[in-house]
């Protein structure tokens, strides 16, 4: 990688994870697409998916007291299907049709984030099945897999609380599946990796503690509509790549 690829990685990463830090998510959606400019697809996938990993490790650190086991158990087997699925397309799909795929996935999260659809009413838990399949397959293809299981675990939860607890403990049970699967593919032991790692991890912490310790003087509805103009922008961005 060129100095300046090196240099726009750790800008992404310390912007993604310093939001995640507020948020307790959205890092992959915001690095994925922002890196894919920089990195082919195939790398930044497996790349952002360890820095996440770490990063769930790292805040379910303090919440694996508040993890409802039992709203994850019905998502876990939908979500191994769907992450070798994700596994194989990430492997056989062309760079075009990637990040067209891509760009148009994060463009619809990030129009729902800047309209507040978020419905209140909630689900049955027969919604697991396509959430852990749609998640763990946009997961492994696209790194992103988040969006599927905040709207099935949001509608299925209230307590902010034993939310953002779930989430770390989903995050780390999915990713360590998809980091056994992308070392079975090789995926993870691409040239370069490593160094990408070394670099990465430490930009990830940083980015964390700033975001945990920085006080924004808006509220949580207006961070989630900046959010979405964000990756409204990066997905067109991703769009008007793969088509040009």
């Amino acid at each position: 990688m060129t100095p300046e690829t090196w240099g726009w990685l750790a800008a992404i990463l310390l912007f993604a994870y310093f939001i995640r830090g507020i948020t307790g998510f959205g890092s992959g959606l915001i690095a994925v697409p922002l890196l894919a400019h920089f990195l082919p697809l195939q790398f930044v996938v497996p790349f952002i998916l360890v820095t996440d990993f770490a990063a769930s490790v790292t805040l379910a650190g303090a919440g694996r007291k508040h993890i409802a086991w039992g709203e994850l158990k019905p998502l876990l087997p939908a979500s191994a299907v769907g992450v070798l699925a994700g596994v194989f397309l990430l492997i056989q799909l062309p760079r075009e049709s990637l990040l067209l795929g891509l760009g148009v996935f994060v463009m619809i999260f990030g129009l729902r984030n800047l309209l507040n659809l978020h419905g209140e009413k909630p689900i049955s838990r027969w919604w697991a099945v396509p959430a852990g399949l749609t998640g763990g397959t946009v997961g492994a293809l696209f790194g992103t897999g988040g969006p599927p299981y905040v709207i099935y675990l949001s509608h299925r939860l209230k307590d902010k609380t034993l939310l953002r607890g779930t989430f770390s403990g989903l995050f780390i049970l999915d990713g360590g599946f998809r980091i056994l699967a992308f070392l079975a593919t090789g995926l993870l032991l691409q040239q370069g990796m490593f160094t990408a790692l070394l670099v990465g991890l430490p930009l990830m912490a940083a980015g964390l503690y700033l975001g945990h310790r920085v006080h924004l003087g808006i509220s949580n509805p207006q961070m989630l509509r900046l959010i979405g103009i964000l990756l409204l922008l990066s997905g067109a961005s991703l769009v008007w790549r793969a088509a040009t």
